[in-house]
């Protein structure tokens, strides 16, 4: 026998005192609660960085599954030092872990894309969290002789509940507690630090007859590094998110803000604002009235009373429609209030202070959800200004199902207009949309505008009945800085290299539009 034969069968045989398995089990729980936030990490941070859509999100759950049954297979070798392997792995997947979130940021705000990084992370903490569960299964076992399949199965069941157990936990926590009370790199950074502690209890107390004092003496001194890095990034989380966060955008910002759906920035230079949703453009207030002149007026063309706003939440659609002068109300439908609070603030110059005037009704809700409750609700107008539909989330908001429910509360005649993306950069998209509101009832006009900061931008406007209506604006119609009747009309000619496509449809059970705007610009 070799020293070091006898030293694993010293490591492996020492008798964990049954009064420790308990506490071992909950420390099971608290690791599988820390390991699965680490896989919602990845998860919110695909969503948010790189578009996280059903092939982001799959391969970083199937990429984790099978990094787990790589780290059961890559921890065997190990299994004669179970005690101090343990303590090793949790010490680096607490400092990978808490550290995951902050180098994903940084890498896509230097590089503009993560993806490598987010796949290598996945990898890298997959195979660590899968390593856990033999090195304990052999720590529950050590010391026990004459243990029969019974009582192995037992054993398995008491692991495999803290496991689960722990990972519910884990679950929940993330988008109730951490999320939204620390954000995504304060929230990998606290888990990493609740798994040093787990590590720094099991090898202090659970394992401390297993470990030699020279294992002691080298873990501590891991758990110091450790944690002092951890609460470093703790300390210094929102300036390296600011400095981070700069870098992807040109102008300062002089506004910013995480909240429970979206990343909102508003940056400024010499007077034009700009407001930007998870990185993407929404406005430029020096050109935004092309914009949104374009959305708003062809809506209005017949001097509608009610007009119903869905998205817009900056309150510039809001603004318009007001201007009109046969409005008397307008429901303003809007799912994130943060936006529509930086609209009654930062924005109110821009838009008019248009969210506070009394014809108003602002409705904080998921457009989707408000059409779908029974209202009898009739609009003569209807504006959609929605975000771009490249995830599945957006994407239900071009759909087919979506566009029924919305000619559900039209008047008689009622117009609708719908924001649709560059007919240019995203042809494919902006067509999709066109013959998805056909799909649903509603003949449509596509039409397309110049907007500086966008490029070319296109529109529809829709009705239900057996004609699409014409492109026009009402005689009542304000004065306006960039529409006129001519401009409109030209709009609606598109040129033969970005000419109508016939499409199937997005539905909710094929969102086609979200792989459209996955392929980008066409050439």
């Amino acid at each position: 026998m070799t020293a070091s034969t006898a030293g694993a069968r010293a490591a492996t045989g020492t008798p964990l005192p049954l009064r420790a398995r308990p506490l071992l089990l909950a420390a099971v729980a608290v690791c599988a609660a820390c390991g699965l936030v680490y896989e919602l990490v990845l998860l919110t941070l695909s969503a948010s960085l790189v578009g996280g859509g059903i092939r982001q999100t799959s391969l970083i759950v199937a990429g984790f599954v099978a990094a787990l049954g790589a780290g059961a297979l890559l921890v065997k070798p190990f299994l004669g030092h179970a005690a101090a392997t343990f303590v090793a792995v949790e010490i680096v997947l607490g400092v990978a872990g808490g550290l995951s979130a902050v180098t994903l940021y940084v890498t896509f705000s230097f590089y503009g894309t993560s993806t490598a990084v987010l796949l290598v992370a996945t990898g890298v903490l997959g195979v660590l969290v899968g390593a856990e569960v033999p090195l304990l299964m052999t720590l529950l076992q050590s010391g026990r002789t004459g243990i029969d399949a019974e009582g192995t199965g037992k054993l398995l069941a008491d692991l495999n509940a803290a496991d689960y157990a722990g990972a519910l936990l884990g679950g929940l926590v993330w988008p109730f507690v951490l999320l939204p009370l620390a954000g995504q790199i304060r929230g990998a950074a606290l888990t990493g630090v609740v798994n040093l502690v787990a590590a720094a209890v099991v090898a202090g107390f659970l394992l401390r007859r297993q470990l030699s004092a020279r294992s002691r003496r080298a873990a501590t001194a891991a758990l110091l590094a450790a944690a002092a890095v951890l609460g470093v990034l703790l300390v210094r989380a929102q300036d390296v998110e600011v400095t981070a966060r700069q870098r992807l955008y040109s102008d300062p910002i002089v506004a910013a803000v995480r909240s429970d759906h979206q990343e909102i920035v508003v940056t400024e230079r010499a007077g034009d604002l700009r407001l930007f949703l998870d990185g993407d453009l929404q406005f430029a207030s020096t050109d935004e009235h092309r914009y949104t002149e374009a959305l708003v007026h062809p809506a209005l063309a017949r001097d509608p009373a009610r007009v119903l706003i869905l998205g817009g939440g900056d309150g510039l659609a809001a603004r318009e429609v007001l201007r009109h002068p046969s409005v008397r109300q307008v429901v303003q439908v809007e799912l994130d209030p943060a936006v529509v609070e930086l609209a009654r603030t930062r924005l109110a110059g821009l838009n008019d202070r248009a969210l506070d005037d009394p014809r108003v009704d602002v409705v904080v809700d998921d457009a989707f959800r408000w059409l779908r409750r029974p209202t009898g609700r009739d609009f003569d107008a209807v504006v959609v200004d929605m975000p771009d539909p490249d995830t599945p989330v957006l994407g239900r908001l071009y759909s087919t199902e979506f566009y029924g429910l919305l000619s559900g509360v039209l008047a008689p005649g009622g117009l609708v207009t719908v924001q649709a993306g560059s007919p240019y950069s995203t042809p494919t998209a902006y067509w999709r949309t066109v013959s998805t509101l056909e799909s649903a009832g509603l003949r449509a006009t596509p039409y397309h505008v110049h907007v500086p900061s966008f490029g070319d931008w296109g529109f529809a406007l829709a009705r239900a009945g057996d004609a699409a209506p014409d492109l026009g604006l009402s005689p009542q119609a304000p004065s306006l800085r960039f529409l006129d009747p001519a401009v409109l009309r030209a709009s609606g000619v598109f040129s033969a290299d970005r000419g109508p496509q016939a499409l199937p449809p997005s539905t909710l059970d094929q969102p086609r539009i979200v792989e459209d705007m996955r392929h980008g610009y066409a050439g």
